[in-house]
């Protein structure tokens, strides 16, 4: 039985937001508990929303922490602000950039204008929802930073909800139903011929999985994943790794034997080759470890640091939040494409290293857990995610800026990490640094670097290309 009260509450909001409409206003501008200003949080909107869902990465643990679903999120969460923005850009008439897939959403008469906070609640109240339904286990946290912004409670009566979050969140579901980021197939490859991947044999901390068992292998299905803007995760994969198409013609070459070898010099836990600067640096791209805010969130933040070095406005921070996230998405799809989708499932520098025997049987790596044991991410070398991530966010960054020479202070969280912040002097300095970190912590060959590089370049080419364009041809960024 409907409530009468609940029926006069409903009665008066829309008999509120017909009077706005009369009056000139946005329907949103009159009758909604939501329209006090922010209460003492004066920093932008998308910003605020990345450092909740850094603090959901930090907090994810098993495969819900592996990059691609970390990645996925930010894409799911960014996307979903930037068309909430787009609705809001579209309806006052500014809009300068296409919605992520769909069409523009108009919600208010042509004559309309806005309140003064309507724009940061849409941006607050479409974050607290992807978010929300991301991380159902931090839902008391993401809860009460929601109040800290708005000084409201998430559950109170906001019109902006049905007229602009529902269809939104709506439409961002529905095209990542089914895109195949839930399937729990566990790997079944061939993980005893010499040069395909094995577990490297790392017994389970208490805050890292093991690596003991095949079956313990990192989402080993990410590469079949529908991506957000690519074709396929295969699109920019090389046909297999520098041309080898067995195992026994890849260990048997000189190639191999080189890529092995330099590894073994440099990435070594007591490297004496290694420079202090090498090691500063792959300590600084690491975050592997649960408890960070492991690669994508690190580069998230680079996206932060960069606006606000910027002074962009609301509508240009959610537009770059959304390019960035929908690179690293699609590259940690392409990443894992390669790692487990290609003829050659590339074994680790450790098993490649200790399998010759000799001096190199306790060969190990500088990567290690926090207790200071040795650790390896289980799943295969070529190519690297690392390499992958940072490649597509340094070429989105630099197709949003229209230039590479873009200096700023960079942050590590890493607990290994030497230096907490580094200055970086371009975007390239980025992608090379997070592609050879890899290799001076002794967990990747060199042409994982190169190669993943190569295909993150590729895809942040283009998302770039296919996604958020302007809406009038010929208009850019003017840095």
């Amino acid at each position: 039985m409907k409530s009468r009260v609940g029926g006069r509450l409903g009665r008066l909001r829309a008999a509120a937001v017909a009077g706005a409409l009369l009056a000139g206003l946005s329907p949103v501008a009159a009758g909604a508990p939501q329209a006090a200003a922010a209460t003492g949080h004066k920093d932008d909107p998308t910003q605020y929303w990345n450092k909740v869902l850094a603090q959901t990465f930090r907090n994810a643990r098993g495969w819900d922490a592996s990059p691609g679903k970390l990645s996925r999120s930010g894409a799911i969460v960014f996307a979903a602000i930037y068309n909430a923005e787009s609705a809001y850009q579209y309806t006052y008439g500014t809009l300068k950039y296409e919605p992520y897939l769909n069409r523009p959403l108009k919600y208010a008469d042509k004559h309309s204008r806005p309140s003064p906070d309507e724009e940061e609640r849409l941006i607050d109240r479409t974050a607290y929802r992807t978010i929300s339904q991301l991380y159902p286990g931090d839902q008391a946290y993401i809860d009460a930073q929601y109040r800290a912004r708005t000084g409201h409670s998430p559950h109170s009566y906001d019109p902006l909800d049905r007229l602009v979050v529902d269809p939104v969140v709506r439409q961002i579901n529905k095209s990542r139903a089914g895109d195949g980021s839930d399937n729990p197939e566990v790997y079944h490859g061939d993980t005893t011929t010499p040069g395909a991947w094995r577990p490297t044999g790392e017994d389970a901390t208490p805050d890292e999985g093991a690596c003991k068992q095949p079956s313990d292998a990192v989402t080993p299905n990410w590469g079949k994943v529908r991506p957000f803007v690519l074709r396929s995760g295969s699109q920019f994969r090389p046909p297999t790794l520098r041309g080898f198409t067995s195992y026994a013609d890849l260990v048997a070459s000189p190639e191999y034997a080189a890529q092995r070898d330099e590894v073994r010099r440099v990435g070594a836990v007591d490297s004496t080759e290694r420079t202090y600067e090498q090691t500063v640096i792959g300590w600084f791209w690491d975050h592997d470890l649960n408890g960070t805010y492991h690669p994508p969130g690190q580069l998230l933040e680079l996206t932060g640091i960069v606006a606000k070095k910027f002074k962009l406005d609301t509508y240009e921070t959610t537009h770059l939040f959304a390019l960035s996230a929908l690179s690293l998405a699609d590259a940690g799809i392409a990443a894992w494409d390669s790692k487990f989708d290609s003829p050659i499932e590339l074994w680790r520098p450790v098993s490649a290293i200790q399998a010759t025997g000799g001096a190199n049987a306790t060969w190990e790596p500088l990567s290690a857990d926090r207790s200071g044991r040795p650790f390896t991410p289980c799943f295969c070398a070529w190519t690297s995610g690392h390499a992958n991530f940072t490649g597509a966010w340094a070429t989105a960054m630099k197709h949003f800026f229209g230039r590479d020479n873009v200096s700023f202070i960079a942050h590590s969280e890493d607990p290994h990490t030497i230096e907490s912040y580094r200055r970086i002097d371009s975007f390239s300095q980025v992608a090379e640094e997070g592609e050879f970190s890899r290799l001076w912590l002794g967990v990747h060959f060199r042409w994982d670097a190169e190669d993943g590089r190569a295909i993150g370049t590729n895809v942040g080419d283009y998302v770039f290309a296919n996604a958020l364009r302007p809406t009038r041809p010929g208009s850019s960024h003017q840095w």
